[in-house]
């Protein structure tokens, strides 16, 4: 939708009239409202969780697959942070029995948190399944050997050196949340 210039004026002057929480209370409940939550939030992990177990699962993970090229670690990095979510799922799962006493408020709740319990496992099925065709696919193609430059022919190599790309880096899981700036 498009607004006029007159009413985006009107829009920019307002703003300028919003200052946002002041008071320690106010700021604690809104602390977290541009957090993104998901596969390609910025940190996956919260302020009050332990990233030293994140690296673990990853840690496990990352064994038990032994990733050879970037897609594979990508595909593992979605297992990794769906299991880590699930995990996060469940205790919110848990504090919804504890604490929420109203039927009909637990009802509405354990049905948003099946619905997101259904799409992590979604993601990391679908990441184990096309990680495990990578790999099947990788150990199937025959190794190939590099070609040898014919004698008495000058290498190209020399002009343009060969850069490898680099290896592809999962996110620092040592990162508190932080909010999405986009």
């Amino acid at each position: 939708m498009i607004i006029s210039d007159k009413q985006h004026e009107a829009n920019r002057r307002n703003a300028q009239h919003s200052h946002g929480p002041t008071t320690p209370e106010g700021k604690a409940a809104v602390r977290l409202n541009a957090l993104t939550y998901g596969l390609r939030a910025r940190s996956t992990i919260l302020p009050d969780e332990d990233p030293e177990e994140y690296k673990r699962l990853w840690a496990s993970l990352e064994t038990e697959w032994q990733p050879q090229t970037c897609t594979e670690r990508i595909y593992l990095e979605q297992m990794s942070t769906s299991q880590w979510l699930l995990a996060r799922v469940a205790n919110g799962e848990n504090d919804i029995y504890l604490k929420v006493t109203s039927a009909e408020q637990q009802l509405a709740l354990l049905d948003r948190v099946r619905v997101q319990r259904t799409s992590l496992e979604r993601s990391f099925t679908s990441a184990l399944r096309e990680l495990q065709r990578l790999q099947k696919e990788r150990r199937g193609r025959p190794q190939t050997k590099p070609a040898q430059p014919v004698k008495n022919e000058p290498t190209q190599t020399a002009h343009r050196p060969s850069v490898e790309p680099p290896d592809y880096l999962m996110s620092d899981a040592a990162d508190t949340a932080t909010p999405d700036s986009r």
